[in-house]
């Protein structure tokens, strides 16, 4: 029976060479002094001819029921109404996107930055050293290979029976699709968990979209990453120094000054930064 189902993966695989999902599945410890705590996210690679995306998929989810909703608030009033029909992120914790181009493998990863959004090229090389080591990962039988990328030991397992040099993440260039990585510390691991066809027109993409990102090297979101870090309140101090806060409310809709409102936002940033020490890329950490 194993051997039937690998032979259907494989023939729907090769068949389609082209718009494929692959789904793995992540867990990743974001504070290193409780380890104990390990986040999970499904993860979606999507794989076409002219490259591939690689997102979460309850990002993927909000986003389709944003848009659906936006949809429906036009067709029935004409207008829409962003404060009525937000979709809350519940359980999305993987914002980011990593796109690679095919065949040349150029990769951009889409974040947000502060209240912008970027698309960040990313030309480092990653080089792999293939290892003799085999097991088998599911249906798959898989070698081991392992390499270092943004501060970190990576060791990954491909499947030559999957014939993309493609994998989760911004990793890639291996003679057959990665379907399991994991960081030394095994505080990021990826493994592959299903195998679908991917729908072109999914996800479904709307003008109300957020808007284009701006384009930036690698090194230049490096700075701006620790300009925020440094002074997370940078962008409430520049509208205070232009007049343009406007009145502010907390939570019981009591009036709160500018520079409570700043010193809280910064408390705010410190308290996420110490509990989120364990960034996917290390290095971004060093100045």
């Amino acid at each position: 029976m194993k051997k039937l189902s690998l032979f259907l993966i494989l023939f729907s695989v090769l068949y389609n060479a082209q718009n494929q999902r692959f789904i793995y599945e992540y867990h990743f410890v974001r504070d290193t002094l409780n380890k104990n705590e390990v986040s999970k996210e499904l993860m979606y690679l999507d794989i076409s001819k002219d490259g591939s995306k690689f997102y979460s998929r309850d990002v993927f989810v909000r986003d389709s029921m944003r848009i659906a909703k936006y949809e429906k608030e036009i067709a029935a009033t004409g207008s829409m109404n962003f404060t009525g029909i937000a979709t809350p992120r519940k359980n999305a914790l993987v914002s980011y996107k990593v796109f690679k181009t095919y065949p040349a493998y150029k990769i951009s990863l889409q974040t947000r930055n502060g209240s912008d959004s970027y698309k960040v090229s990313d030309e480092r090389k990653i080089d792999w050293k293939i290892l003799p080591e085999k097991m088998k990962i599911g249906e798959f039988e898989a070698q081991k290979a392992i390499s270092y990328f943004a501060g970190r030991k990576w060791m990954a397992w491909f499947s030559t029976e999957l014939p993309f040099q493609d994998g989760p993440y911004k990793f890639h260039g291996l003679p057959g699709l990665i379907i399991k990585l994991e960081d030394e510390s095994k505080t990021h691991q990826y493994e592959l968990k299903a195998v679908n066809k991917y729908v072109a027109t999914q996800p479904r993409q709307s003008k109300f979209d957020d808007e284009d990102p701006i384009n930036i090297t690698q090194e230049k979101y490096k700075k701006l990453f620790w300009e925020l870090r440094d002074d997370p309140a940078k962008a409430f101090k520049e509208m205070m120094s232009k007049g343009n806060m406007g009145n502010m409310q907390d939570g019981n809709g009591s009036a709160v000054s500018a520079a409570a409102m700043i010193k809280r936002t910064e408390n705010i940033a410190k308290e996420y930064q110490a509990k989120n020490n364990n960034l996917i890329e290390l290095d971004l950490l060093i100045r």
